[in-house]
C-alpha cells in the first residue's frame, strides 16, 4: 500500500500568505509583537540558565531579528530563515552542523510536525540543541467559546487543532531527542474588542490557515460574536489567554 503521508490539516499556501500578511502589517508603528517577544526572551533565558554557548545557530521564524542580534552579539554565527520567504520546514534542510536551532512560532501549523522535528535534529551538530516554541492546546479559550456562540446550531471549523504537553513529549521521544524538556506557559492579554483581538492575531501570523476553512461570519453572527466577547470581560476589557509550548532537546 502506498504511503499517503500526513493528513492535510493546514494549507501551506494559506500559511505562507498569512505570514506574508504578518510581515506587511508589522511595518505599522503600533504592530503587536508580544508573542514573538515572549518566545525570544524565553530562548535567551534558557541559554543563560544552561550556560550554553553555541558557535553556530539557525533561527527559524523570528521576523523581528532580535534573537539573531542577541546571538550575534555573543559571537555566534547566525543563519536566519523565514517560511514566508520560501524556507520549507517539512523538507530536509539545505544546511546542517548547527549547535543551536531555535524555531519560533512556526511548528504549530505544519501538517508533518514529526517530519519537521526530524529535519531539525538532522541539521544539528552532535551535541547540538533545539528550542522550539509555538502556540499550543488551551490557546484562545474565550475566542473558541465566542465562535461557537456565533455559529449557533451549525458550528464550523474556525480554530486550529493544537499540540498539548503530553503529545509534545511523545513527539520528542519519537524523533529521538535526548534529555527532552517540555513545558507550557500562559500569556494573558486584555482587549477592548473582538476586532482588536482578531487584528492582533493577523498581525502576528496567527490567522486561520486550515485547509478546509469555514466561510466568513455573516453580519448577524459577527455581531453575536462581538457581544459574546464583550460579555466575557468586565470594565470594557476582555482577557484572552495564549498558551506557549516549548520543546527542547539535544542531539547526542
Amino acid at each position: 500500500m502506498a504511503n499517503k503521508g500526513p493528513p492535510r490539516i493546514f494549507s501551506p499556501a494559506r500559511r505562507r500568505m498569512a505570514r506574508r500578511r504578518m510581515l506587511a502589517l508589522q511595518n505599522r508603528p503600533d504592530a503587536p509583537r508580544y508573542l514573538i517577544e515572549d518566545m525570544v526572551e524565553d530562548v535567551i533565558e534558557r541559554l543563560d540558565f544552561l550556560r550554553f554557548e553555541p558557535a553556530s545557530a539557525l533561527v527559524i521564524g523570528d521576523w523581528t531579528g532580535e534573537l539573531a542580534r542577541n546571538l550575534a552579539a555573543r559571537g555566534v554565527k547566525v543563519t536566519a530563515v523565514e517560511p514566508a520567504e520560501g524556507f520549507e520546514e517539512e523538507q530536509p534542510f539545505p544546511f546542517d552542523g548547527f549547535d543551536l536551532i531555535a524555531s519560533l512560532g512556526t511548528l504549530d501549523t505544519l501538517n508533518d510536525l514529526p517530519g519537521a522535528l526530524i529535519h531539525i535534529r538532522k541539521a544539528l551538530a552532535p551535541g547540538g540543541m533545539m528550542i522550539a516554541s509555538f502556540l499550543s492546546a488551551g490557546c484562545l479559550p474565550t475566542l473558541r467559546d465566542v465562535m461557537l456562540s456565533a455559529d449557533g446550531d451549525q458550528p464550523a471549523a474556525r480554530m486550529h487543532p493544537a499540540v498539548d504537553v503530553r503529545s509534545g513529549g511523545q513527539l520528542l521521544q519519537r524523533t529521538l531527542f535526548a534529555d527532552p524538556v517540555i513545558d507550557q506557559r500562559p500569556l494573558r492579554v486584555s482587549f477592548r474588542s473582538l476586532d482588536r483581538l482578531v487584528g492582533d492575531l493577523r498581525a502576528q501570523g496567527c490567522g486561520n490557515v486550515l485547509a478546509d476553512h469555514a466561510p466568513a461570519l455573516g453580519k448577524q453572527a459577527l455581531e453575536r460574536a462581538r457581544e459574546a466577547f464583550a460579555a466575557a470581560g468586565e470594565d470594557g476589557r476582555t482577557v484572552e489567554k495564549f498558551e506557549i509550548l516549548t520543546l527542547s532537546g539535544w542531539k547526542r
